[in-house]
């Protein structure tokens, strides 16, 4: 990608080249103008210093009702695609008191106790997704199977749709629109056809969960809100922050770090020997390939002005974090900052789970399920391999999350190892 001469650079809604982006992007300074895709304004944050100023800043809001002028203006463009991302009602996008009320039900689901507890089903279901995969190789023609669809993205969303309480009859109608909603070169008539599915799967889930409560997250969201404590609208938008946040983050998590040992054979070897940890892996992957590429939106409530970097934010502007960018900065990282390198002595410091209060409350059952789907995917095929170039591998169409649309591969050797 060439570098820009000026600002506000455009960002590719297709996402085609995250990382030429953010390198791009990071020659203009800590901060760059930039221009959303639907044309809307707004500043891509990539150092991780400020990152982190800005993510725990007092004055730095997430909820655009209260504080982006551009939208309590009714300046933006009619149908922009990234619209439900500021008017969905969730921690994700509340400032204040408001962010602590929405994030209070869900903290008990995410203690390290309740993770820990969830290693043993996330063992069973990763052994019953692997011997999918092989019959799905068995049953390819030409033995090629999408690593994406039967596993790496597979796990995630069976594990976030059990905690939430999903009846099995929903689970493929649900993950079809996470697979869609975070796209963000959609047409306007897409992104409203995709709301409405959204709200109607919702609403059907409310209705079953009223009638059936169970052990779950959506069944503590009802039982809050019978409380007075969560909006008609919070209940269904934290449903589906709760699915996105659960399954988008961790299926790119395993996407990235399959795709980088197959092709990085020497990572792997040291993985697969026990020379380094599988902990290790992850966090490299967190670090190389940040799940979330950009976080989507913050608002200063006033100008704020960075002394260390002297940047000056007005109030209301439009901040987008970009932990692509972040992630792969040479002055934290060193000049091979881009190396997939599972040795690297700052491979933790890293922002892909956020930073502060606003650290992602999933973190670490995202880390457990990647330290047990990858061992145990590489013991089961040792041979396995990507069926294509990797510079044919497909990117999604977002510039939220950071992952491909598939990942072909043959598990090779004999079939008769597979069992």
């Amino acid at each position: 990608m060439p570098l820009p001469s000026r600002c506000p650079f455009p960002l590719d809604s297709g996402a085609a080249d995250i990382h030429g982006e953010t390198a791009a992007l990071r020659v203009l300074g800590p901060a760059a103008r930039v221009v959303l895709p639907g044309g809307v304004p707004a500043w891509s944050v990539t150092d991780p210093g400020l990152v982190r100023r800005l993510l725990v800043h007092p004055r730095v809001s997430k909820d655009a009702r209260l504080h982006w002028p551009a939208y309590l203006d009714g300046d933006l463009p009619s149908g922009w695609p990234l619209q439900i991302w500021i008017e969905i009602r969730t921690v994700q996008t509340a400032y204040g008191p408001d962010r602590r009320r929405l994030r209070r039900p869900l903290v008990p689901a995410f203690t390290a106790r309740r993770v820990r507890d969830l290693a043993p089903r996330i063992e069973e279901t990763v052994s019953e997704l692997l011997d999918r995969l092989a019959e799905a190789a068995r049953a390819a023609p030409d033995g090629i199977v999408d690593l994406r669809a039967h596993f790496a993205a597979r796990l995630p969303w069976l594990t976030v749709a059990a905690l939430v309480g999903l009846p099995e009859t929903m689970y493929d109608g649900f993950q079809a629109v996470n697979d869609s909603v975070f796209e963000t070169n959609l047409s306007a008539a897409q992104a409203a056809a995709i709301t409405a599915e959204v709200a109607r799967l919702c609403d059907d889930l409310i209705a079953v969960k009223t009638e059936h409560p169970g052990d779950d997250l959506a069944t503590t969201l009802l039982d809050t809100h019978r409380e007075g404590l969560l909006s008609d609208q919070e209940v269904p938008d934290s449903i589906l922050m709760l699915l996105g946040a659960g399954y988008g983050t961790t299926a790119c998590m395993l996407d990235h770090a399959v795709v980088n040992l197959l092709t990085h054979p020497d990572q792997l070897e040291l993985a697969v020997s026990g020379r380094v940890g599988w902990e290790q892996v992850v966090e490299e992957t967190l670090r190389h390939q940040a799940p979330v590429a950009n976080f989507i939106l913050r608002f200063p409530t006033e100008d704020l002005h960075d002394e260390t970097t002297g940047m000056t934010f007005a109030r209301g502007d439009a901040l987008v974090i970009n932990y692509a960018a972040a992630g792969r900065d040479p002055a934290v990282h060193g000049a091979d900052a881009g190396r997939f390198d599972v040795t690297r002595a700052t491979t933790r410091d890293h922002l892909a789970f956020g930073h502060g209060a606003h650290y992602c409350l999933g973190a670490e059952l995202a880390r457990l399920e990647g330290r047990i789907a990858l061992p145990a995917l590489f013991s089961r095929f040792p041979g396995l391999d990507l069926a294509v170039a990797p510079d044919r591998l497909t990117p999604l169409p977002s510039i939220i999350f950071n992952g491909h649309r598939e990942i072909p591969v043959r598990l090779e050797g004999n079939p008769d190892t597979w069992a």
